[in-house]
């Protein structure tokens, strides 16, 4: 039976170049390997057909001979192969898989003399505040209990004097070479978990792990304005890193306790005030009181409704950007006393005389008529 043509078998023409032939052949070689196709006897033959296919047509001079002469030509050489199995195929042909799959190979290079650093965990916790606290800003103290940088060993793991020897596995590299059917790959040593070098001779007090575990108490400053929930980054206040990494984060939620007298709507600090109602109707000054203690003298118009918000300007919390700050707003209230002495009860009872009985109202709303005060 006559051979298949080689560039054929590839599926490229006559003029590809090398890397086109390589392509092909990668292809091909994928598709029908055998991982991928357990004891089909078609595929294996598809294989050896490919992989004689290229040894030939990616080689300029056994490509050269073939374009002349043709397969005949090809067995007058002692450089050219007939592949019996898959496992003649890897024996014979290790370095173009190895270049072709990735096959890292005995020959990767040696790491740099230490265990490879690694950086450490970040960590999270919540803290409370008050809405005051938010409102100025402060200094919270905060407990962590997270790894700390072994000081005897200055984070190496290591006995003090001594230092990590390659480990005579992997001789450094890390990694093992394997061997699967035609195929080579590496994967990380398990001697030395893949850092190259082992640690002979530990530290007495972390116990070669380069860290202990310690309770730490410091001092944050929690900026002025600052919202609820809002989450704070404070830099290398985790975990500390392994055979010299650098610290993980600390990241801090920030939970504001609320209070009754004020609240919060965006950047603007709210309260209530609470006014008699000939305060609201004749008009009037008081003075308040801010969450930071300051006070300040306010202005109610005459005629005040119930509800009206007045605004003191740049009394609010800050804004998040640094650039000013949001308003106080006060929000009117009327104070209705609950128990009246019999000459301020009848001093209402005749005012409301004088109001006449209808109640107009020129707000759209509905009006009233009433015919007697209960007593």
């Amino acid at each position: 039976m006559a051979k298949k043509d080689y560039y054929e078998i590839l599926g490229v023409s006559k003029n590809a170049t090398k890397e086109e032939i390589k392509k092909a052949y990668r292809k091909l070689a994928l598709k029908y390997h055998p991982d991928r196709n357990p004891d089909n006897k078609e595929a294996e033959e598809k294989f050896k057909q490919a992989t004689e296919a290229y040894e030939v047509l990616s080689d300029d001079q056994k490509r050269s001979r073939y374009d002349q002469f043709g397969h005949s030509g090809m067995h007058s050489g002692h450089d050219y192969h007939e592949y019996s199995d898959f496992s003649d195929i890897f024996s014979s042909f290790g370095d173009i898989f190895s270049d072709l799959f990735g096959g890292g190979g005995p020959q990767r290079h040696r790491k740099k003399e230490g265990l490879t650093p690694q950086r450490g965990h970040d960590l999270a916790q919540s803290i409370e505040i008050s809405l005051k606290e938010s409102y100025l800003g402060c200094k919270k103290d905060i407990l962590l209990y997270h790894y700390v940088t072994c000081i005897i060993c200055n984070g190496s793991g290591c006995k003090p004097r001594t230092k990590p020897e390659i480990c005579t596995k992997c001789k450094g590299s890390g990694a093992v070479y394997l061997q699967k059917g035609f195929f080579s790959f590496t994967q990380p040593c398990n001697q030395c978990n893949g850092q190259g070098f082992k640690i002979t001779q530990p530290c007495q007090t972390c116990k070669g792990q380069s860290r202990i575990q310690k309770r730490e108490k410091f001092t944050i400053s929690i900026p002025a304005g600052i919202y609820d929930n809002a989450e704070l980054r404070v830099r290398n206040r985790g975990d500390a890193g392994i055979y010299g990494g650098s610290y993980g984060d600390l990241y801090l939620r920030v939970r504001i306790i609320p209070e009754k007298e004020f609240w919060r709507r965006e950047n603007d600090l709210v309260t209530t005030l609470n006014l008699t109602y000939p305060q609201l109707v004749l008009g009037c000054q008081v003075e308040i009181e801010n969450i930071d203690e300051n006070k300040y003298t306010l202005k109610i118009p005459k005629g005040c409704p119930v509800g009206k918000e007045l605004l003191i300007a740049g009394k609010g919390f800050p804004y998040p950007n640094g650039y000013g700050k949001g308003n106080l707003i006060v929000i009117t209230q009327c104070d209705i006393p609950k128990n009246l002495d019999i000459n301020a009860k009848q001093s209402l009872i005749d005012y409301a005389k004088k109001l006449g009985n209808n109640i107009q109202n020129s707000n759209n709303g509905i009006s009233g008529f009433f015919k007697k005060f209960l007593g």
